[in-house]
C-alpha cells in the first residue's frame, strides 16, 4: 500500500481526551476515531489490526474444536425474562422497542440466545458436547467510558459456549478453552495469566480472568517469577485428550490481583514474588445449569432420563485487544506492534521522494515485496524525511526499510528493527530474501 493514498490521517498533537497511551497512540497514528462517547469508527489501520486479532482468535477457537455461528445484536427480552436476567443485568443493558412495541436488547452477551438455539435444537447425550463461538459487535452502556477501546460502550467480542451432558465433562470442555486461551494470547506476542475470578452478572462456581502484564495496567499483579518463563510454544496439546495437567501446572503457579493478594498469607517468597500491573482481555465461567434449568434445555441421558445440559461461558475482548496489546507493546515514539497482529509486515520508506535513484530503488523493491507475499506500507510521500520515520516509528510497524541517496550510492538501504533500535545496511537483494522468507 502507498502511503500517499492510503487513509491514515495521524496527528501530531495528543488530543486532550486520551488519558492511557493505547488511547493516545490509536488516535494520533489514525486508527480509530470517536463516533460518541465510548463508540469509535474503526480507520483502515486499526481495522487491519483488529482483524489479524479476530483471525488468531478464530483459528485457535476452530483448532479446539469450536464451531463458528453469528447471532443477531438484537434480542428479545423474553428470553431474558425466561432466565431471570432481565431485570437483574442493570442500567448497563440497552432497552428498546421495536415499531410494535415489542421489548427488545441490544446484547450485551448471549446466554440465552445461544441457549435457545440448542433447546430447539438437541435432544441427546449422542450430540454432546457442543462447542459454539461467535465473533459479533456488543454494547454495553458504560457509566462512564473511557480509555478510548479498552473501556468503549460498543466493542467486538468473541463469545463461546460449551455444552456438556454433566459437570465432569463440562470441566474437560472448560479445560479445552483454558489451553486455547493461553495459545490464543501467546501467539499474539502476550503473556496471559489466568486468576481465578468472580463471575459477576454471568453467574456460575468456576471462572478465570485472563490478564496480560503491562506497565500501565488497570490493576496490581502478583505472580510467581517462573509465569515470565512459561510458554506453551512446541508443546503438543491434543484437545482430544486430558488436559488437566497442563492446566493444573499453570493454575497451581500463584497469580492474584490485589483484590485477592494478602501479603501477610503469600505463599511465594519474596524473592521469587513479582509486581506488576495488569489488563484483563479474557474471562471463562462455568455454570452448570443456570440458564438451562430455567429455559428447559434437556437432553436425554444414557438411561433415557432427562435433564439440562451443563453450560460454560467464554470471552476474549478482540477490540479491547488492540488497545492491551499496545499497552504491553509501546515506548515514547510509539507502538510497537508484534509481528504477529501487524498491519503491515515492513515500512518502506523513500528519504528523498523526487530522486530518481531513491524513487526507481523504491518501486523496484515494493513490487518486489508484493510479489513475494510480503506486505509493505511504502511511504511515497513528497515530505521531510524526519517526519516519514516518526509516523513510522508512531504507527510501530516491525521493520522499516529505509532508502536514502548516501546508502544507494554504496549499494545498500537500511534496515531498522522497531522494537530493539537495531540497525543494518543490506543490499536490496538481501531485504527482500530476508523478508521473503519469514
Amino acid at each position: 500500500m502507498r502511503l500517499s493514498s492510503y487513509f491514515m490521517p495521524t496527528l501530531k498533537e495528543t488530543p486532550a481526551e486520551a488519558e492511557i497511551v493505547s488511547h493516545r497512540c490509536m488516535l494520533r497514528a489514525g486508527m480509530v476515531r470517536q463516533a460518541s462517547s465510548g463508540i469509535y469508527s474503526w480507520l483502515p489501520l486499526g481495522l487491519k489490526v483488529l482483524r489479524r486479532i479476530e483471525q488468531i482468535v478464530r483459528e485457535e477457537q476452530n483448532a479446539m474444536g469450536g464451531q463458528e455461528l453469528l447471532m443477531p445484536t438484537i434480542q428479545s427480552a423474553e428470553l431474558w425474562r425466561e432466565s431471570g436476567r432481565y431485570d437483574d443485568y442493570g442500567k448497563e443493558m440497552l432497552r428498546i422497542k421495536d415499531r410494535h412495541d415489542r421489548d427488545m436488547l441490544y446484547g450485551p452477551t448471549n446466554e440465552e440466545l445461544i441457549t435457545d438455539i440448542f433447546r430447539t435444537s438437541v435432544r441427546s447425550y449422542r450430540q454432546l458436547p457442543k462447542q459454539l463461538y461467535h465473533i459479533q459487535w456488543k454494547f454495553r452502556d458504560e457509566i462512564r467510558p473511557r480509555f478510548g477501546v479498552m473501556r468503549g460502550r460498543e466493542f467486538l467480542m468473541k463469545d463461546a459456549y460449551s455444552f456438556d451432558l454433566d459437570y465432569e465433562s463440562a470441566v474437560k470442555s472448560y479445560n479445552r478453552q483454558f489451553v486455547a486461551y493461553l495459545r490464543t494470547f501467546e501467539r499474539m506476542g502476550l503473556k496471559a495469566i489466568p486468576m481465578a475470578a468472580d463471575t459477576g452478572p454471568i453467574g456460575g462456581d468456576l471462572s478465570h480472568e485472563f490478564i496480560i502484564l503491562a506497565e500501565t495496567g488497570e490493576s496490581e499483579v502478583f505472580c510467581h517469577r517462573d509465569w515470565l518463563e512459561t510458554s506453551l510454544k512446541g508443546v503438543d496439546v491434543d484437545y482430544g485428550g486430558d488436559l488437566q495437567p497442563i492446566v493444573d501446572k499453570y493454575t497451581g503457579l500463584y497469580a492474584a490481583t490485589d483484590e485477592i493478594h494478602d501479603p501477610g498469607n503469600c505463599p511465594v517468597p519474596e524473592a521469587d514474588l513479582i509486581k506488576m500491573r495488569g489488563i484483563e482481555v479474557g474471562h471463562i465461567f462455568y455454570f452448570g445449569t443456570k440458564y438451562s434449568a430455567p429455559l428447559g434445555a434437556e437432553v436425554a441421558a444414557h438411561d433415557g432420563s432427562a435433564g439440562p445440559v451443563h453450560m460454560g461461558s467464554y470471552g476474549i475482548g478482540v477490540s479491547r485487544l488492540v488497545g492491551g496489546i499496545i499497552e504491553a507493546s509501546h515506548d515514547d515514539k510509539g507502538i510497537v506492534w508484534p509481528e504477529e497482529v501487524t498491519p503491515f509486515a515492513v515500512g518502506l520508506v523513500n528519504m528523498r521522494t523526487g530522486d530518481a535513484a531513491c524513487d526507481g530503488a523504491c518501486e523496484d523493491l515494493y513490487a518486489k515485496l508484493n510479489a513475494a507475499g510480503v506486505e509493505a506500507l511504502y511511504d511515497d510521500r513528497d515530505e521531510r524525511a524526519g517526519g516519514k520515520l516518526a509516523d513510522m516509528d508512531l504507527i510501530g510497524l516491525p521493520w522499516q526499510v529505509i532508502v536514502g541517496p548516501r546508502g544507494l550510492k554504496n549499494g545498500v538501504v537500511e534496515v531498522k528493527n522497531r522494537k530493539t533500535g537495531e540497525t543494518e545496511e543490506l543490499s536490496p537483494e538481501a531485504v527482500l530474501n530476508r523478508f521473503a522468507s519469514r
